[in-house]
């Protein structure tokens, strides 16, 4: 038989998160509440509070604590593509229009800013100084990530290190923070928490990576957004910086051009040079580096269903598709 999917170990935990998500959302403010609710509703893969479930019963912590912290997770990321719809003008994620196309930018804005001050509200509840310093420093290094993807706009000198800088601080560090605090919920050692905390990095760059493959290689339908988005905001990602590499000048240059320009006009063109120079499976390899490295670190994990939940996790990544 099959193995279950990973996130099946978690199902009854995920509808707890839900529980406390819908609780904490509550305001006196109705536009708050209703912009809230449109982008939770939304759904998407949830994978920063599963990450944190999936680590704390490989860890064998069972408190209701967990759940708490998991909600706690999902509203930093809520808050962040609140924002970062905003910054990138976005119009379609996951399927239906993003909340500053249906609510306005100050609306988004405003209501991204509640969902950070919450989710710092109900850090409080778990009494725990370690805890508030995992997750305040995440969001600040978030915050940095943001900010380098904004200077790095229309450059197309960037490389595979300063891009990897950027989806590390941006993507990957909440993702570490999650699985690093089930590690401190359930009170493990240092090497355990290490592990769990590089588990994390690895597997949010991976998925990232992978997220950014998809702009080149994935099917708008099944993906909920609009294909060739990155390039018309003008982000130099592994696959646009491998094709440059790889291609010849005029391929290099047609590239160069429509990140510098944020222009899509020629997104046919630039999707077969990103095909033909074998940039995407360059891109598929460095996220395969980055899943071995995740199983590295799970494999130092107390061994059980969770854990081998885990390792099935970060090797299924490679075979995302949506």
């Amino acid at each position: 038989m099959p193995a279950p999917s990973p996130l099946a170990l978690i199902a009854n935990d995920m509808r707890e998160v839900d529980l406390v998500i819908a609780n904490r959302l509550a305001s006196g403010v109705p536009l708050v509440g209703q912009v809230s609710q449109y982008i939770i509703a939304a759904g998407g893969k949830r994978l920063r509070p599963a990450l944190l479930l999936l680590m704390c019963g490989a860890l064998r912590y069972q408190h209701q604590q967990r759940f708490n912290l998991a909600a706690v997770v999902e509203f930093i990321h809520t808050a962040t593509l609140l924002h970062d719809d905003v910054v990138d003008a976005s119009t379609l994620r996951r399927g239906r229009a993003t909340a500053n196309e249906t609510f306005g930018n100050p609306a988004s804005v405003l209501v991204g800013d509640f969902l950070y001050s919450r989710a710092f509200q109900m850090m409080v509840d778990a009494g725990q100084m370690r805890i508030m310093q995992i997750l305040a420093d995440a969001t600040n290094v978030i915050a940095e990530g943001e900010v380098m993807q904004l200077m790095n706009m229309h450059d197309a000198s960037l490389d595979e290190a300063d891009y990897l800088q950027v989806i590390r601080s941006k993507t990957a560090k909440l993702f570490e923070a999650s699985a690093r605090l089930a590690a401190v919920l359930a009170g493990s050692d240092a090497t355990i928490e290490e592990a769990c905390a590089n588990y994390g990095q690895a597997l949010g760059t991976a998925f990232q990576i992978i997220d950014d493959v998809l702009d080149y290689d994935g099917d708008a339908t099944e993906m909920g957004k609009n294909l060739g988005d990155d390039l018309r905001e003008g982000k130099a990602t592994l696959p646009l910086i491998a094709a440059m590499q790889r291609g010849s000048a005029s391929d290099a240059l047609t590239v160069r051009h429509a990140i510098e320009n944020g222009s899509t006009e020629q997104l046919n063109a630039i999707v077969e040079i990103v095909r033909n120079t074998g940039a995407l499976e360059i891109a598929r390899q460095a996220a395969a580096s980055e899943a071995r490295r995740a199983i590295a670190a799970a494999k130092q994990l107390p061994a059980n269903e969770y854990s081998a939940g885990l390792l099935q996790l970060a090797a299924q990544l490679l075979e995302r598709r949506t």
